[in-house]
């Protein structure tokens, strides 16, 4: 009860709270005051609170409670038959959860249909990209995020990092496929459950000394942590696609911000938190982003991990993925994460990808060449989904304990 009410009061005093914390946070881990204004936002207007002391508290409060009344196991049981998103809720779930689901599952009334389906033929023609960059960029990234290596590392899921990682994927996967957010897609499913998880992991990470000896904050995974995240994802996706000299129509660029920016409503960020536009995407991920990537133990303890994921060959061997998230992140982050310079693979990704990219792109171009290049980039992203899962359905469910000791 008095860990309860210690949350409460953390979430009652956000302003207040942030001016304490302000001195209280070691200088390694200090970022500027959140200035980024709400009018750059989806919601174009709100109260500007900094999103580091605001969280989620419907969820909060009920994953909470569902833990202390011990009904996670039912739960989780239950809930893994609900795979569709217009699928009915199974009988045997608790009330409050329930009307906190059906409330959770709505879509926002700015989400565009048109828009979510536009996004789908962007991926489905550049989705080979999008892959690349959501494992070598966003994932190794993730590694460098001081406040979501720590989660990760402590939590029920960093000890098994490959069932871990698989359900990171399949959010990555959902949102990439045509009925993403449509009555017979997964997406929705996927973000509300994704929403539980993260405040079963608010409420039990405090519980744990591991973590509270290394984290500077007392409750992890803030509206800004997953904007963090969302920026790693989405932001970095698209400024490396600029990068590459990929062509995006205007109606492509603005689809594929749109299908992230309902993804991050549908996680439970608050719409004041979304930005309108990919200029205001950049703005922020300079505030927010930006400034805390660094090393840390549990980082590159992490980034090993994923580094020997795969089987020791071809496209997911070590080398070549350490080489390519060199050649993406530069290499501050590569050395950071200790991972050596290669002879063969450096030299050959900076001397061929970017003619590759080139000769792709135009043969993108030719009669049939989209629906082949998308045959190729499914199956491979399938392949992934099926090797990380073990073959087994990969199933998001409420964690019950912390990282075991």
């Amino acid at each position: 009860m008095e860990e309860h009410n210690r949350r409460n009061a953390l979430k009652i005093g956000g302003v207040l709270g942030a001016l304490g914390a302000l001195s209280a946070a070691g200088s390694a881990h200090a970022r500027p005051l959140w200035t980024w204004s709400p009018g750059g936002s989806v919601a174009g207007t709100g109260a500007g609170v900094d999103p580091r002391w605001v969280w989620d508290p419907e969820a909060d409060d009920l994953v909470a409670s569902l833990l202390d009344r011990g009904d996670v196991p039912r739960v989780n049981e239950l809930l893994r038959t609900w795979t569709k998103n217009s699928q009915s809720l199974p009988d045997g779930l608790p009330a409050d959860l329930r009307e906190f689901v059906e409330q959770a599952r709505a879509l926002p009334s700015w989400a565009d249909q048109a828009k979510l389906d536009q996004a789908y033929d962007f991926t489905e023609r550049r989705g080979l990209y999008l892959g690349l960059l959501y494992g070598m960029a966003s994932g190794m990234m993730s590694t460098v995020i001081p406040k979501e290596a720590r989660a990760v590392y402590h939590s029920y899921g960093g000890a098994n990092m490959k069932d871990r990682i698989s359900k990171t994927a399949k959010l990555g996967y959902d949102i990439g496929t045509r009925n993403a957010y449509r009555p017979d897609g997964e997406m929705i499913v996927t973000c509300v459950k994704t929403r539980l998880v993260h405040a079963g992991v608010r409420h039990l990470l405090p519980q744990s000394p591991h973590w509270n000896q290394v984290a500077p904050e007392d409750v992890p995974i803030s509206q800004a942590d997953i904007m963090v995240t969302w920026h790693s994802l989405a932001t970095t996706v698209r400024q490396n696609l600029v990068k590459w000299q990929v062509p995006i129509p205007p109606v492509d660029s603005e689809a594929y911000l749109h299908s992230w920016q309902v993804t991050a409503h549908m996680l439970g960020v608050d719409d004041e938190y979304i930005p309108a536009s990919w200029d205001e995407a950049d703005a922020q991920a300079k505030q927010v982003l930006d400034p805390v990537l660094e090393p840390t133990p549990e980082g590159n303890n992490l980034a090993q991990i994923l580094m020997n994921i795969g089987p020791d060959n071809g496209a997911f061997s070590e080398p070549l993925i350490g080489a390519f998230t060199r050649y993406v992140l530069g290499d501050r982050i590569a050395d950071w994460l200790l991972i050596p310079r290669e002879p063969v693979y450096d030299p050959m990704l900076r001397t061929f990808w970017p003619p590759f990219i080139a000769a792709r792109e135009l043969g993108v171009q030719f009669p049939g060449a989209p629906e082949t290049y998308w045959m190729f980039d499914e199956f491979l992203r399938q392949a992934v989904l099926l090797y990380l899962s073990e073959g087994e359905q990969i199933s998001i469910e409420i964690p019950q304990g912390n990282r075991p000791s």
